[in-house]
């Protein structure tokens, strides 16, 4: 029982912060004995910019506006626009813009069925994807290609931003929290070695190393790159390209969301059999299993294991370690119940919020991971309501 209850200890906190801390190390290491790589743009390639979407009447005009003001020349920037099903006024919104490759059908097959439709019209050597309810900095497009001069580099993923005003609840606060703590460690995944995954808010591929993922592909974005660095390519990242978003409206939207991406999560680690396998690209398998795969598996229960073991343990023992550690987590859930009640009155102490998101984010994958088993998660995607 001693056993079992450090070794779940160690990995609950090696999966989210001693991964982190080991990373720092590395790259620190690094940098001992490489010099930093410097990307200067010599020609810029040709572009095809990607945004699928699904009943975005309130976003997609704006989403319009963003794009056609992105500093890129036009000559060498194809925009597709693929409306899945729409059953709002998105394609309206859409129609009259001559700069704009529109394409649209009245049924719904999901954004993965969406992005396959689309291939054959893309002109670009670059394909970058973009949600429609997101917005890019002006130079989001030439601070990613930057990368593609590295003959390694196969894909380039983006920064997620999530804007928190100062009065933010539960889901704003650590729903900011978490994307930047998930930014500082995909900029070492990188520095290290490669990302693993992209984020479809932003990411862009070489159009050549596309390989179509199957159609009922939940988190197409993450699967799409990761077929790319299992053909030894690197995942860059850059953070000087972003998509920005409001968070989700209340927790329970962000519950939803991440359920599905859960979900999603185990559907990719059984389809994304290379990259667990370390006898093919060692470094990546490493980044993978410690940054994706302990998340969506097994973490979340050990958590829970974690804590009914140091139940038993301080029962059964005269040891005050155990009675700290068990002290200590009380504590932290307290704080996660007490943020639970200050969101449902609408009492802003962020302090409280971030103990909250964290149990959400590890319930939810055990939620989805349920949903999976018992077949109940669709590949076309429900939208949050965002703030």
């Amino acid at each position: 029982m001693i056993t079992l209850f450090w070794l779940s200890l160690a990995i609950v906190f090696y999966t989210f912060l001693g991964y982190g801390l080991l990373l720092y190390i590395l790259i620190r290491l690094k940098r001992v004995f490489s010099k930093p790589v410097r990307h200067v743009l010599n020609t810029l390639p040709t572009v095809t910019l990607l945004v699928a979407a699904w009943n975005e009447e309130d976003m997609i005009e704006q989403k319009i506006n963003n794009t056609l003001a992105l500093d890129y020349p036009a000559d060498r920037f194809q925009i597709i626009f693929i409306s899945d099903g729409s059953t709002d006024r998105t394609q309206e919104y859409i129609q009259p813009f001559k700069q704009i490759v529109s394409m649209h059908i009245d049924e719904r097959n999901g954004k993965m069925a969406a992005i396959k439709r689309a291939i054959p019209a893309v002109t670009g050597e670059i394909i970058v994807f973009s949600d429609a309810n997101t917005l890019l900095n002006e130079q989001a497009i030439k601070e990613l290609v930057k990368h593609y001069q590295n003959k390694k580099v196969g894909a380039v993923a983006g920064e997620k931003r999530i804007l928190v005003d100062a009065q933010a609840d539960a889901s704003s606060a650590g729903e900011g929290f978490y994307w930047k703590y998930e930014s500082k460690l995909k900029t070492w995944d990188y520095e290290l070695y490669s990302n693993v995954g992209a984020a479809g808010e932003l990411f862009s591929i070489r159009t050549a190393l596309y390989q179509p993922v199957e159609t009922d592909t939940i988190i197409d974005d993450h699967m799409i790159a990761m077929r790319i660095a299992e053909q030894g390519y690197i995942i860059a990242y850059e953070p000087n390209a972003y998509a920005s978003e409001t968070a989700s409206a209340n927790t329970r939207e962000e519950l939803k969301r991440k359920i599905r991406i859960a979900a999603g999560g185990i559907q990719s680690i059984f389809r994304l059999k290379k990259s667990a396998n370390p006898f093919n690209h060692p470094i990546l398998t490493f980044q993978y299993l410690s940054h994706r795969v302990l998340r969506w598996t097994v973490t979340p229960f050990l958590i829970i294991l974690a804590f009914i073991l140091n139940i038993a343990l301080v029962a059964t023992t005269n040891n005050n370690v155990y009675t700290v550690l068990l002290i200590a987590q009380i504590f932290f859930y307290s704080a996660a119940f007490i943020g639970l009640i200050f969101e449902r009155r609408n009492i802003k102490i962020k302090s409280f919020f971030v103990p909250y998101y964290f149990c959400v984010m590890n319930y939810a994958v055990i939620a989805g991971i349920g949903r999976y088993i018992k077949k109940n998660q669709s590949a076309a995607w429900e939208r949050s309501l965002r703030k």
